[in-house]
């Protein structure tokens, strides 16, 4: 066994033991799909929705009057 297998031995232990320990803890390994920041165009599409949002949000006065109290409720707590 050379040097390289015998490190990439001890990551994978290390690996296995975090692992068993985060299982036993109550969790279980996920591995889910995101957007990749680092695309052409992603902080423009972002920009995008977020205007759409507001804009959406600056039309909506139920929303704004719901916010308000929110806002004073947690002032007062």
């Amino acid at each position: 066994m050379c040097q390289k297998d015998i490190g990439m031995q001890t990551v994978r232990v290390r690996v296995q033991k975090r692992r068993a320990a985060l299982r036993a803890a109550g969790l279980r390994l996920i591995q889910i799909w995101a957007p990749d920041t680092r695309a052409p165009g992603f902080s423009e599409e972002c920009r995008r929705q977020s205007l759409r949002v507001a804009e959406a949000d600056a039309a909506d006065r139920e929303l704004e009057v719901f916010m308000d109290a929110a806002l004073v409720d947690q002032e007062y707590s």
